[in-house]
């Protein structure tokens, strides 16, 4: 009787325990929009981040997700889905010339860029992640403004 007991009981504890591991982890949609680009050439480039170490990004390689969005008549815009519940920002890149990289004079970018939460950048006005960032927990639509240096 002592077995069956304990038996029942640790068959209750995990089945309690699998079902919080199976519970579906809630997931949100991030639709991101760029208007006026200088002309419609090259792709837009869009890098989501949800790490403050690995924002701003100038080579594009430490972002969670990145999606490359078609130009049509100077916009392009892009659904990132299944985003977990939490803090991103998000950087883009008017990628003129399609090679995946900001293409640059001396020091600053010939092409086009843009983070979230940001009209302008500067020397005072850097990016950051704790600047750039929002809180995701809802699907959400953002519009962001492209700057060009």
């Amino acid at each position: 009787m002592k077995i069956t007991l304990h038996l029942l009981q640790l068959t209750l504890i995990i089945l309690l325990f699998s079902s919080f591991h199976n519970q579906k982890k809630e997931t949100y949609n991030l639709t991101i929009e760029v208007k006026d680009l200088r002309n419609s050439n090259g792709t837009v480039l869009f890098a989501v981040y949800n790490r403050e170490d690995a924002f701003p990004d100038e080579h594009y390689k430490k972002y969670l997700k990145k999606v490359t969005g078609k130009i049509v008549k100077g916009a392009s815009s892009v659904t990132f889905e299944n985003l977990p519940a939490g803090k991103y920002a998000v950087n883009i890149l008017h990628d003129e010339n399609n090679d995946g990289k900001i293409k640059k004079g001396m020091i600053l970018p010939k092409e086009g860029i843009g983070f979230s939460n940001y009209q302008s950048i500067g020397l005072t006005n850097k990016p950051s992640f704790s600047k750039a960032s929002f809180d995701l927990q809802s699907d959400k639509a953002i519009k962001m403004k492209i700057i060009y240096l």
